[in-house]
C-alpha cells in the first residue's frame, strides 16, 4: 500500500491519545524520562551537552511514523493500532530505550561480531537516504551467542533512527525516515540453513517494530541457489513487499549508480569480483562492515559514551543485553520452511550429481 488515507491518519492519532500514560510516554516522551531518571537537574543543560537524542519512537514526526504502521497493516486502522501498542510493550518491557547505553564488552568480542554479521553504513543516495549494505552471503553467526547478535542488530536499528536518520533529516531540510538496502549474496552456501532460526528472529523483530523503513532491497553478486530459492519464495511474499525488492545483475555498479554517486557504492559493489574487504588509498577501510571503517567507529564511540553518562550514576553489569524474542507470523515461517526446503532440494541435487560423478570415475577404473 502506496499511500495511505489521511482520514486514516487522524483516526489513529485519536487512539493514540487515548492510550495509557505508561505507553504514551514510551511513544512521545522517552528522552525526558530517561534523561530525568539519570540526570535530574539534566534539563537545566542543553540535550547536546549530555549527548542524548530522541528515543522515542516518532522522532517529533507522529504523521510520518503512524503512516508508516498504517501501510505495514494495508491501512487498516485497528491493526495498525494494535501493531504501534504492541511495538510499544515490547520497547517497555525490553528496556529498548537504554540498549544504546549498553555497549558489547570486550572490544574484541564486539569485533568478532563485525566480522560475523556484516553489516554497515556505506553512505547516502543523491536523495539523502541512508545506504545499508549487508552481506548475507558471508555472515556466519558464529561468534557469539543469538542474544549478543539480536543486541547488535537492534543497537544499529536504533542508531539509525535515533542519529543517521534525523540528521539526514537536517542536512536536507526534509524529513528521512527511510533507507535503502543493498545485500550482497556472495557466498552463499547451503551451510546457510544453520543461521535460518536467528535471520527469522531478526527478520521478524523488524517488521513487527521498525516496520517501513526501507524503501528498497537492491540484491547483488546472486549465486544459483538465490536464483532458485527467489522463483519460490518470491510469490509467497506480500505485494508491497515485493514491489521494494530488486535483483540487479553482477555486482550492481550501474544499476546503483544511477541512485548514488560512486564514493556511497558498497565495497563488494565497486567492480565485478571485488574482494570482502580493501583499503582507499589514504588508508581508511572502505569496507563498511569492518568495526575499522568510519560508521562503526561512530557507533561503538557514541554507545560507549552514553554508557559511561549512564555508569557513572548507576552502575550495570557486563553481559548480552537479552531481549524478548517476538514469534513470527504465519506468513514469516511459511517463507523459512520454504527457503529450508529449498536448501535441502539443493543440497540432495548437488548430492546426487556428485554422487554420479563418482560412480562414473569408479566404473572408469
Amino acid at each position: 500500500m502506496g499511500i495511505v488515507n489521511q482520514e486514516a491518519v487522524k483516526q489513529f492519532q485519536l487512539l493514540m491519545d487515548e492510550v495509557d500514560e505508561v505507553l504514551k510516554k514510551s511513544f512521545e516522551g522517552a528522552l525526558k524520562e530517561a534523561t530525568e531518571t539519570i540526570f535530574p537537574h539534566a534539563f537545566s543543560f542543553p540535550k547536546h551537552r549530555l549527548g542524548f537524542h530522541p528515543s522515542n519512537i516518532h522522532q517529533g514526526y507522529v504523521r510520518e511514523t503512524l503512516t508508516r504502521f498504517l501501510k505495514a497493516r494495508d491501512g487498516n486502522v485497528q491493526k495498525a493500532h494494535k501493531m504501534l501498542l504492541d511495538c510499544l510493550n515490547w520497547r517497555i518491557q525490553n528496556e529498548i530505550d537504554n540498549i544504546l547505553t549498553k555497549p558489547i564488552l570486550p572490544p574484541n568480542l564486539y569485533r568478532a561480531i563485525r566480522d560475523s554479521q556484516l553489516t554497515g553504513l556505506s553512505g547516502y543516495t543523491k536523495e539523502g537516504l541512508p545506504v545499508i549494505a549487508v552481506g548475507v552471503g558471508q555472515s556466519t553467526f558464529d561468534q557469539a551467542s543469538v542474544h549478543y547478535y539480536v543486541q547488535s542488530h537492534i543497537q544499529l536499528n536504533e542508531y539509525r533512527d535515533r542519529v543517521v536518520l534525523p540528521a539526514a533529516t537536517k542536512k536536507h531540510g526534509r524529513y528521512i525516515g527511510t533507507c535503502v538496502k543493498v545485500l550482497d549474496m556472495t557466498g552463499l552456501k547451503l551451510s546457510a540453513l544453520n543461521q535460518i532460526k536467528l535471520l527469522t528472529t531478526i527478520s521478524t523483530i523488524d517488521d513487527l517494530n521498525y516496520p517501513e523503513k526501507t524503501d528498497t532491497y537492491f540484491i547483488v553478486n546472486v549465486p544459483y541457489i538465490f536464483s532458485a530459492c527467489w522463483k519460490v519464495v518470491k510469490p509467497l511474499l506480500q505485494e508491497r513487499t515485493r514491489k521494494k525488492i530488486q535483483v540487479l545483475q553482477g555486482c550492481g555498479r550501474d544499476d546503483l549508480l544511477k541512485i548514488m554517486d560512486y564514493a556511497s557504492l558498497p565495497h563488494f559493489c565497486r567492480r565485478e569480483g571485488s574482494g570482502p574487504s580493501h583499503h582507499s588509498e589514504n588508508g581508511t577501510t572502505e569496507n563498511c562492515f569492518c568495526l575499522d571503517h568510519v560508521f562503526h567507529q561512530q557507533v561503538y564511540s557514541y554507545i560507549n559514551q552514553q554508557a559511561a553518562a549512564v555508569q557513572s550514576v548507576r552502575p550495570w553489569k557486563q553481559g548480552s543485553f537479552h531481549v524478548a524474542f517476538p514469534e513470527p507470523d504465519p506468513e514469516g515461517k511459511k517463507i523459512a520452511k520454504t527457503i529450508e526446503s529449498e536448501f535441502h532440494k539443493f543440497g540432495d541435487r548437488k548430492n546426487g550429481i556428485s554422487n554420479s560423478l563418482q560412480n562414473l570415475k569408479v566404473s572408469e577404473d
